[in-house]
């Protein structure tokens, strides 16, 4: 999967990074991955430890990924190449970094659905521009 990887999870803050991701995507003609992530519990190892249902509410995130996508397509005025949307569950830092293998470049909004609101970087933008072996962009909050 080369292109762009964008990372979503409801929150304005990742609305702007898919926004800012779909442009880039389409002005280098490239595909445009979006991966959004059911959080899972992280375990006393730090890995993720998964619960029954947990498929089924990954599934229902990617369909409400799908539909932002999809709001987010129709205002381009040109599309990206190809775009894909994925509902995984998981830990999100491990699952992104994991999705970049083969991508071009990550985005991520600077901070997401949870956490702490004095955060100007959230911990999965942290994690992720820490260990990523590919260019991060981190789209800033609308009024920084």
């Amino acid at each position: 999967m080369s292109g762009i990887l964008v990372g979503v999870d409801g929150s304005g803050h990742s609305t702007r990074a898919l926004e800012w991701a779909a442009r880039e995507a389409a002005v280098r003609h490239t595909p445009l991955t979006v991966v959004t992530v059911y959080q899972l519990m992280a375990g006393y190892g730090g890995g993720a430890v998964g619960y029954v249902g947990d498929e089924e509410l990954a599934t229902e995130a990617e369909a409400e990924a799908k539909k932002l996508t999809d709001k987010v397509l129709a205002g381009l005025d040109r599309a990206p190449a190809s775009v894909t949307v994925r509902g995984v569950a998981g830990l999100p830092a491990d699952v992104l970094l994991s999705a970049s293998a083969e991508a071009d470049m990550i985005v991520l909004g600077s901070r997401g659905a949870g956490g702490f609101k004095r955060l100007l970087l959230g911990s999965v933008a942290s994690q992720v521009t820490h260990h990523a072996h590919v260019p991060v962009v981190i789209i800033p909050a609308e009024n920084f």
